[in-house]
């Protein structure tokens, strides 16, 4: 076993609810995976706290370029994956835990040439895995629809179809390929943001970037993937930044933990499968005031825990955990 590594307290990226999680799976042991491994935090506070191994996934091959400082302290008790945590379950069984922080990494929103925030000018990409389709393509060539149909249902934006209208408009003068100026494009739909309000762009920036990155599907298949990866006892732990995500991990849990109930009381009782998992509580864990003074990120973080039982893993609809669908992108 190679002998502890010290947590590098100037990481880009503060792991958001790490302690809450450390204390409920306390105490920690076995094999666990980092589904997001990101800059490392997840990850080296599993390690810390007594984990015998990690395996840490990412689809950004920046992540492991900035482990490459640090990583080899740990020798063989860090295993790093690049691939998406969708899959996790082919990368290793029997799990005694799984942790997932979704959405995306400070050290990705940091970095212009990303081009995953509105606040500095950058090339329309957004893409974690840096290949595939960009932002900047959906842009350019979707349809005015089907970006209608991406901001309203990745992004819940209520002036959708007027921003995808203006895209439109704008994108005949010129391709948009700039993070500055499609994020003009949708100031200029809205109403100018009062003092503590989010930027007018919030929305459509975060759908576009669900897209490219295909967030709810992948958040879907890993929910599912855990459970299959998970041995008996073993832990899955999820922290999520908005509510969509947080709706699809509460519903999967109550649905696989048993919840769901007679949707006629006076119909006969259904015979129901044993749960996949059990939940030491229903309610999300909230950063407290102390994290969120020392961490902004954390304001909007919830943190949901389950234990996998015995029974065969199973199928569920995505529907049902209500995913957002979007037909057509491009």
């Amino acid at each position: 076993m190679a002998a502890a590594a010290t947590t590098d307290t100037s990481a880009p990226h503060i792991p958001v609810l790490l302690p809450a999680i450390l204390d409920a799976v306390s105490p920690l042991r076995g094999t666990w995976l980092d589904g997001t491994f990101g800059a490392g935090g997840y990850t080296r506070g599993l390690l810390e706290a007594g984990a015998d191994r990690v395996i840490a996934v990412d689809r950004d091959p920046l992540a492991f370029e900035m482990a490459a400082t640090w990583a080899d302290a740990w020798g063989d008790r860090l295993v790093q994956q690049r691939g998406v945590f969708s899959a996790m379950d082919t990368y290793a069984t029997a799990l005694d835990g799984v942790v997932l922080d979704l959405g995306v990494s400070s050290m990705q929103l940091d970095q212009a040439e990303r081009g995953f925030s509105f606040m500095r000018d950058g090339p329309l990409d957004m893409r974690m895995s840096q290949d595939g389709l960009s932002a900047a393509d959906i842009v350019n060539e979707a349809s005015g629809d089907a970006i209608a149909n991406i901001l309203f249902q990745y992004g819940e934006e209520r002036a959708s179809r007027r921003i995808a209208k203006a895209i439109v408009c704008e994108r005949a003068l010129e391709p948009i390929t700039t993070t500055l100026r499609l994020a003009g494009i949708i100031e200029g739909c809205l109403p100018r943001a009062k003092p503590g309000q989010s930027h007018p762009a919030t929305r459509s920036f975060q759908a576009l970037r669900i897209a490219v990155n295909d967030e709810y599907s992948e958040l879907f298949h890993g929910l599912m993937a855990a459970e299959r990866a998970l041995k008996p006892g073993g832990w899955l732990a999820v922290v999520t930044f908005h509510s969509v995500e947080d709706r699809m991990v509460k519903r999967f849990l109550t649905a696989r933990s048993g919840g769901g109930g007679n949707a006629n009381r006076f119909a006969p009782e259904v015979q129901r499968a044993e749960p996949q998992f059990t939940q030491p509580s229903r309610k999300a864990i909230s950063a407290d005031a102390a994290e969120i003074a020392a961490n902004p990120r954390a304001r909007s973080a919830r943190l949901r825990i389950a234990v996998r039982t015995d029974a065969p893993a199973g199928d569920i609809d995505a529907k049902s955990i209500g995913m957002p669908m979007v037909s057509e992108v491009i």
